[in-house]
């Protein structure tokens, strides 16, 4: 691992209330905001859908949020208000997965879409990660790691910060994620590691529900791996999806979610202390429940689940070292799909993916081991998030002072 290289990606802290870390959040990354929501008009027309019918389709899903998460609505109006967009963009990015894996589905078009994605082209949808979790046991320094390989459109590059919050109304959080969204791969003050990966279904037909981005950003309230399957079970959930979740002291657990309510919900447990996850169901799916599409939508996941597995769990007992996590993070078997993914050029330009960061996050030591792009062409940087990211629960942390946040160039 190298600890010297400069970022790359904006770091961003923001405080105060939900509204108000929003419009921090948006004015702060005013460009990186603009940069996704274009960059999602180009794609989201590649899948045959204007931006206006993409608004249309989103905004199926914004009652189920309100009720829910009012507090996410407000800090998506900051962003909005901060970033100069209107609310109905920053909503409309926020439902991305939805969107884009709508087109994907054998489901009914939804009502208030003017025609729906019927004349899109079918096929092959960007991929999206490679993640794996290991406990103490299975690690050199004896610690729980998180990681994963986040693979998505080629624009996100310019759109990826760094979000560091500092709240009082939950834990503080560092997230990676486009610009605009809520929350992407996540480590917050109690420990808890969130990486995700997509999975698309044959129920993934546009029904309203809580999106895909906005549930990431509730798990990252969790002060515990199980704080998590609760969370996903709650509320009907928009789309398929799939966390991986790891806390501090060793607990792992990966949570495949169908659309729907908590039928839907099915745990995976990790098998002597790894779990690993690409873009297909590993669970049966419950009859009745559809059926996977990423044999059609994201075909190389089977491959790069098989490579993953390979190069962690390794061939022994052994506890496996950072720089083994790194090479198997630089992984080009099956190129340009594999899990350092590269674009592919028989993909039209809007529909390109490649490794847009590749993260293993450190849940005791609270640190990231971060490359901000391809792993095979950035070396990783040491991220300490020790003070930021005290957990607030353990008596023996000292009240924290609140660092003022200095605007970066």
């Amino acid at each position: 691992m190298h600890d010297t290289l400069a970022p790359a990606f904006p770091r961003i802290r923001v405080r105060g209330t939900a509204r108000e870390r929003g419009v921090q959040y948006g004015e702060r990354a005013r460009p990186q905001v603009h940069s996704a929501r274009d960059g999602y008009e180009r794609s989201f027309a590649e899948q045959g859908l204007s931006w206006p019918e993409a608004v249309a389709f989103a905004r199926r899903h914004l009652p189920a949020v309100t009720t829910a998460y009012p507090e996410l609505v407000e800090e998506m109006a900051g962003i909005a208000e901060g970033a100069g967009l209107p609310f109905e963009d920053i909503f409309t990015i926020n439902c991305r997965t939805e969107i884009l894996w709508w087109a994907q589905t054998d489901g009914p078009a939804p009502a208030d879409a003017a025609h729906g994605p019927a004349e899109a082209p079918a096929g092959r949808g960007p991929g999206e990660c490679t993640s794996f979790a290991l406990a103490p046991h299975r690690t050199a320094d004896g610690v729980t790691l998180v990681a994963q390989n986040w693979d998505w459109l080629v624009h996100g590059v310019d759109s990826v910060v760094v979000l560091e919050v500092e709240r009082e109304d939950g834990p503080n959080f560092v997230t990676l994620v486009e610009a605009g969204l809520l929350a992407k791969t996540t480590l917050n003050a109690h420990g808890v590691g969130i990486a995700l990966n997509t999975l698309i279904s044959s129920r993934d037909d546009g029904s309203p529900g809580i999106p895909f981005h906005v549930l990431i950003r509730a798990l990252a309230d969790c002060r515990n791996v199980h704080d998590a399957v609760g969370i996903l079970a709650e509320h009907r959930r928009a789309s398929s999806g799939n966390y991986l979740v790891g806390a501090a002291g060793g607990a792992i657990l990966d949570i495949e979610c169908l659309p729907g309510g908590p039928e839907g919900v099915l745990p995976v447990v990790a098998e002597n202390g790894v779990l690993t996850h690409t873009n297909h169901f590993l669970s049966a799916l419950p009859a009745g429940r559809g059926h996977d599409l990423a044999v059609r939508a994201m075909p190389d996941s089977y491959v790069r689940l098989g490579r993953i597995r390979d190069l962690v769990s390794g061939p022994g007992p052994e506890p496996v070292t950072l720089d083994a996590l790194d090479a198997a993070l630089r992984d080009h078997t099956d190129a340009p799909s594999s899990i350092c993914c590269h674009p592919d050029e028989r993909s039209a330009p809007a529909s390109r993916w490649t490794t847009v960061m590749s993260v293993v996050m450190d849940l005791e030591q609270r640190a990231l081991h971060l490359s901000e792009g391809n792993p095979c062409a950035t070396p990783r940087l040491r991220v300490d998030y020790a003070d930021l990211l005290r957990d607030p629960t353990d008596p023996t942390v000292p009240v924290r002072t609140r660092p003022q946040y200095v605007a970066q160039a």
